[in-house]
């Protein structure tokens, strides 16, 4: 059997079991091992036991539980609800202002956490209900709600794009970078859209009346909340890019600063402590083993040549464009992410894609930040979008499957639009990396 047969056969076998319902690092790492086993005998058994070796050395990938621990501690000790008053106070005078500041919100529990189900918790629970209760329109602000919490995988620190990173072997820092202008876009087509909907149709949010009646005192009090996250952030980020800590080092400050601002704060106990860092346990495990999965499953599809055999068949047989092959690309990862998560999407696809991406010329910086933002598109796609149940799960009873299902054409509209322009700026995702490391 030819070595594009092997590896369509691999991928389709691995796509029936994902099908069945098995565990995503279950099935990867299942048909890499019978392929490995098949094709090299007893001696295939190697790729498994080094790919796990390169795991354990692979020295960055601490960084996940620090920032998952990071996001537990602000989603569960509720120090986001000061940041969602502030925005109430200086926003709710504008129509959709609310709806306006809900994307703030997003911006900035994003850059405490880089998760987007930590987003959407907070979006569910803190700000939906005070939306529906102020009058807005629930079909809108279920699409705001999905649409902001989806900011959380691509504004840095983005535990997806440390993912990425691992599989592509590229620099962390420079992906997080290539995050930060891409995401402040999308939000700020996020506001535009909600901005000029809203005074063509005011009924869909109308302006909050009592927030002029708040003292300035309370205002200047909740404006110091909004910088929260930015002394997070800055805690994080400053030491990084200057060189003087390490990307484990900051991530550890990052976590340390949260913990520390819930304590002074007074909204961490020993009960919230325990809940967050069981999660983080439970998160940090299950990513470890779905990327032992996608090294295996790749150095299979490495020994086997078949990136460079598909490269063949795109660019030399079918006579297809880097381009269209791009765009391709771009498209099977919407389709895949009507039934699977984006780490699922990455490590599947990741042993092709990337190496693909390379040979045919482009950035695998600029390609990092088109993977996120088509994996964000993907969420929120119909029949069976991640984000779209995560909703239906934390909504409050009045909203319906319709009106979530409703809710998001406008929003995944803009972020195509995003998509595109990425892609035909490249420099909008590669100027601040580019700049701030000299390349």
């Amino acid at each position: 059997m030819s070595q594009e047969y092997i590896a369509i056969f691999m991928f389709a076998l691995m796509m029936l079991m994902l099908f069945t319902g098995q565990r995503v690092f279950g099935a990867i790492g299942a048909v890499a091992t019978i392929a490995a086993l098949a094709l090299w005998g007893t001696g295939g058994q190697d790729i498994t036991f080094s790919a796990a070796m390169k795991l354990m050395k692979w020295y960055p990938l601490l960084t996940l539980p620090m920032f998952i621990f990071m996001g537990y501690v602000l989603s569960e000790s509720r120090l986001a609800d000061d940041l969602y008053r502030m925005f109430h106070v200086w926003m709710g005078p504008v129509n959709g202002g609310l709806a306006i500041g809900t994307i703030g919100l997003m911006v900035l529990v994003s850059a405490m956490n880089g998760l987007s189900v930590a987003g959407m918790a907070i979006g569910a629970t803190i700000a939906l209900p005070e939306l529906l209760r102020r009058g807005y329109d629930k079909t809108m602000v279920t699409g705001v709600i999905q649409a902001g919490s989806s900011l959380g995988i691509l504004v840095p620190p983005s535990v997806v794009l440390v993912l990425y990173a691992m599989i592509a072997r590229q620099p962390v820092g420079q992906l997080w970078l290539a995050g930060i202008l891409p995401g402040l876009l999308m939000a700020g087509l996020f506001v535009l859209y909600i901005w000029i909907r809203c005074r063509i149709q005011p009924e869909l949010g109308p302006a909050m009346e009592d927030a002029h009646e708040v003292p300035w005192s309370e205002k200047l009090r909740l404006l110091g909340a909004g910088a929260l996250p930015l002394i997070i952030f800055a805690a994080m980020m400053v030491p990084f890019v200057n060189g003087w800590t390490s990307l484990v080092e900051s991530s550890a400050i990052g976590a340390l600063t949260a913990l520390l601002v819930s304590v002074i704060k007074r909204r961490m106990s020993w009960k919230i402590f325990e809940d967050c860092t069981k999660q983080t346990l439970a998160i940090s495990c299950m990513f470890m083993w779905i990327i032992l999965a996608a090294l295996g499953f790749g150095a299979v599809f490495d020994g086997l040549g078949a990136v460079k055999a598909i490269d063949n068949l795109f660019t030399d047989q079918l006579g297809l464009s880097p381009w269209m092959i791009l765009i391709l690309m771009q498209l099977s990862f919407i389709v895949m992410g009507t039934f699977l998560d984006d780490t699922a999407m990455l490590v599947i696809v990741a042993p092709l894609y990337v190496p693909l991406v390379g040979a045919l010329g482009f950035d695998l910086i600029w390609y990092g930040v088109l993977y996120t933002i088509t994996t964000q598109i993907a969420y929120m796609t119909p029949p069976f979008g991640y984000n779209l149940f995560l909703m239906r799960a934390m909504a409050p009873p009045e909203i319906t499957l319709k009106d979530i299902y409703g809710s998001i054409g406008p929003f995944v509209c803009v972020m195509v639009l995003a998509l595109i322009i990425i892609m035909v700026f490249p420099e909008i995702a590669l100027w601040l990396p580019g700049y701030v490391y000299g390349n």
